[in-house]
């Protein structure tokens, strides 16, 4: 078994790897949003919205993967992944200090403990490549039918994920799934898993005091002292959910196992001011490698 994880961690750090060595073009500059501020410079009428777009779009790629079918692992089982997540989002919402592409990927690790009575708990960390931004997640799971043969299982998931050492702001993603699958057994050695399944996600963002001036000198600094710092209106999770709907298929032969998941996150528009406003949808693939014990 620690031959597996040493392997297993070997790959992660190879796929990982190319992301830190590319350096932080990604990390969230969120002044480019705009200033909220009517009498601040740079005053956009559309910045507390644009946050809430950017928030949006961005908790929803923090929680496009599953990575796994509703059955449970059993309460001594124990699963290890490895995990690459490629996402297509809106890049004009995307305050990053570089260019964004609007599609780009992020690995992970993923961790799996079966508990008794169907229940499973888990965790993920992520990176966001390019950047100094992290993800941390936890996720219970319980299965409502799982085991018989011909009757799919089904299975209801809790999980929330935070950003990590994001600069001047906070976000977090949370929410409920439902998802139903079924096991087939091939040659006695080999299993595949489709399934499928809908997740309702909330969203709770806020911001510390935003420099709406970096580019300020040291001199402005010390004289504007107050000057163009002001913060966004937060995003209160219970009024910012969105429907992400998926389907995988998990291969397992003998301990090894692959699993392959897309998702599609619609949101509903929302009013600011005067105007109607639209979030574009994120898709997102995830393909795993890992083990299963």
């Amino acid at each position: 078994m620690l031959t597996r994880l040493a392997c297993a961690s070997t790959l992660l750090a190879l796929v990982a790897a190319p992301a830190f060595a590319q350096g932080f073009s990604n990390d969230f500059q969120i002044s480019k949003l705009g200033n909220p501020q009517p009498d601040g410079t740079a005053f956009d009428p559309r910045a507390n919205g644009n946050f809430r777009a950017f928030a949006r779009q961005f908790a929803a790629v923090m929680s496009s993967s599953n990575g796994m079918p509703p059955e449970t692992l059993g309460h001594s089982g124990f699963a290890f992944s490895v995990d690459a997540t490629y996402y297509a989002v809106d890049p004009s919402t995307m305050p990053t200090l570089g260019t964004f592409r609007g599609t780009t990927w992020f690995p992970s690790v993923h961790l799996r403990k079966g508990l008794p009575f169907s229940f499973e708990v888990g965790a993920r960390a992520s990176w966001f490549p390019e950047s100094r931004m992290g993800m941390g997640g936890l996720e219970l799971k319980w299965a409502l039918n799982e085991g018989f043969a011909y009757i799919p299982d089904i299975a209801v998931r809790g999980f929330v994920n935070k950003l990590i050492n994001s600069r001047d702001f906070d976000l977090t993603s949370g929410g409920l799934d439902l998802g139903i699958g079924k096991q087939f057994a091939i040659a006695g050695m080999v299993t595949l898993t489709p399934y499928a399944g809908w997740s309702l996600v909330f969203v709770g963002a806020s911001t510390g005091n935003v420099d709406f001036r970096p580019s300020r000198t040291t001199a402005d600094a010390d004289t504007e002292l107050f000057k163009d710092y002001y913060i966004f209106t937060s995003l209160q999770a219970i009024n910012n959910t969105h429907n992400r709907f998926y389907g995988g298929l998990r291969f397992i032969g003998g301990h090894a196992l692959i699993n392959l998941e897309v998702s599609y996150s619609v949101f509903p528009s929302f009013k600011d001011g005067n105007e109607t406003r639209t979030i574009a949808g994120v898709l997102a693939g995830t393909a795993s490698l890992g083990f299963d014990f």
